[in-house]
């Protein structure tokens, strides 16, 4: 076997090694974002198996992707300061621990903790997969690893409903659920000790000195907390007072955390959140967009996943199926995201968030038009390949975008923002989508044709709200630049 892969004549040879190191880097991000989708089929059976409330079912979502995304930042200058090798093998350890747990669960505060910490550990050792990737590769083949990497995660997203529906299908629904996380064991034992052979002890040289800005940290979870908690809980608990005081709190500790990056910042110390992002109106704008793009598409699984089980009796392997469609449009999309991007610039992204609306407004129109009973997969074959097709060439070049609204020197730290709000904008989504979901659902009776026709009207409601986010999103896409050049 040769040691050095292809290169064209002139380009430097990239070293066997270094393939190695990519492999072991991108299981990793395969795990994060397979677990972002695979729960969603599993949903149903734990609700069985551990007698869980609604909130439950919202918090095993939305708690694993806001503690990713809060993770992502701290994480990624804690590995600047002490080599991302460790963090990354220190992350990926505690992520198959969680693991464990979450199969282990005997209760659902259980099986909420262990999701937690699952999403922490993500955020903890996903930054220093593209970390590695700026340290291994020179910039004319980084490129490509990127273009791998994002393979890898379109893939990984797109096997997730289909690998959870085949695991509780083959094992029953008790077994099943705990399967769908425990399979996370043997990919991440390989991965760790892979890590500790192939991945070079030397980090980024560039890194970040100062204090580490641990109350912009605390603030700025306490705010998100606070605004999902009663997001959560409020409809199971008939929405008292408390939670429109939380909701209030989130507004104020938020503000707080932005005038506390101001004051660090002038202290000399390196923030959280530059503030000097927000000087760009465009940027405020592009943030905004992940936030509403994020929480309209992501919510769609969780509200198809409980109507097609919990409502219609489905198995878990036919609402895999269902979302199948999505998936590989996400795939086709994608491939061809970034060429078309270079070509059309911005209008790439207001296709892509176009016919992500049009296909969820068709879903709507399908939901709205059909008894319940008589819904069949093939009739959401057209519009979630749609809004997969869409979605494909949306998420790819977005962040490049968005980047483009800041000088180039604060390029990194804005990577990072957009990253870690992408995972909150999903977790606000998913609070969202659950709380109507759960608020409208009204079973009048008992039987299949009730309990159906109950799932059908609340998931209309449910998938009509991502529509409104969807169309939200599509008009904020017009801040963005209309080309990536435009700063330089």
């Amino acid at each position: 076997m040769s040691a050095t892969s292809p290169a064209p004549a002139g380009a430097p040879v990239i070293p066997r090694r270094t393939w190695l190191a990519l492999t072991v880097l991108l299981a990793g991000m395969f795990m994060a974002l397979l677990d972002t989708t695979i729960v969603n089929v599993a949903l149903p059976p734990i609700r069985a198996s551990l007698n869980a409330s609604e909130a439950t079912l919202s918090w095993i979502i939305s708690g694993y992707a806001l503690a990713f995304g809060l993770a992502l930042i701290p994480a990624g200058r804690l590995g600047d300061r002490l080599g991302h090798k460790w963090i990354y093998i220190g992350g990926l350890t505690l992520f198959t621990l969680a693991s464990l747990s979450c199969g282990y669960a005997q209760s659902d505060l259980h099986l909420i903790v262990s999701r937690v910490v699952q999403g922490l550990a993500c955020g903890i050792y996903v930054p220093a997969v593209t970390a590695f990737i700026q340290l291994l590769f020179e910039p004319a083949r980084r490129g490509r690893a990127f273009a791998i990497m994002g393979s890898v995660i379109g893939v990984s997203t797109a096997l997730g409903p289909l690998l959870g529906g085949l695991i509780i299908q083959a094992f029953g629904d008790e077994n099943g659920w705990r399967l769908v996380f425990w399979v996370n064991l043997p990919i991440g034992v390989v991965t760790i000790i892979a890590a500790v052979l192939w991945l070079p002890s030397r980090s980024i040289a560039q890194t970040v000195g100062g204090r580490v800005d641990a109350v912009g940290l605390l603030l700025v979870t306490a705010g998100f907390v606070a605004l999902l908690v009663p997001l959560i809980e409020g409809q199971d608990q008939g929405w008292p007072a408390w939670t429109f005081l939380s909701i209030a709190g989130s507004v104020v500790l938020i503000a707080a955390f932005g005038a506390w990056e101001v004051r660090f910042t002038r202290s000399g110390h390196t923030p959280l959140v530059p503030p000097g992002l927000f000087r760009h109106r465009d940027f405020t704008g592009g943030v905004i967009l992940a936030l509403v793009y994020f929480a309209s598409f992501t919510s769609i699984f969780f509200t198809i996943s409980l109507l097609w089980q919990a409502g219609l009796g489905h198995t878990a392997l036919e609402t895999g199926l269902v979302s199948l469609p999505f998936a590989l449009g996400n795939i086709i999309g994608a491939s061809q995201s970034n060429r078309l991007a270079k070509r059309f610039g911005r209008n790439v992204l207001v296709a892509g968030a176009a016919m992500v609306t049009a296909g969820l407004l068709a879903t709507w129109l399908v939901l709205l038009l059909t008894e319940p009973m008589e819904l069949s997969h093939w009739q959401f074959v057209a519009p979630l390949l749609l809004a997969g097709l869409g979605n494909g060439l949306f998420i790819a070049p977005n962040t490049a975008f968005i980047v483009a609204t800041v000088e180039p020197r604060e390029a990194g730290a804005a990577s990072g923002v957009i990253g870690a709000v992408q995972r909150i904008g999903s977790a606000t989504g998913i609070a969202v989508i659950g709380s109507v979901l759960f608020g409208t659902l009204v079973v009048k009776g008992p039987g299949p044709e009730a309990l159906a026709e109950g799932f059908g009207h609340s998931a209309t409601v449910a998938i009509l709200v991502s529509v409104g986010l969807s169309a939200l999103a599509l008009l904020l896409v017009f801040v963005l630049p209309r080309r990536v050049e435009r700063r330089g």
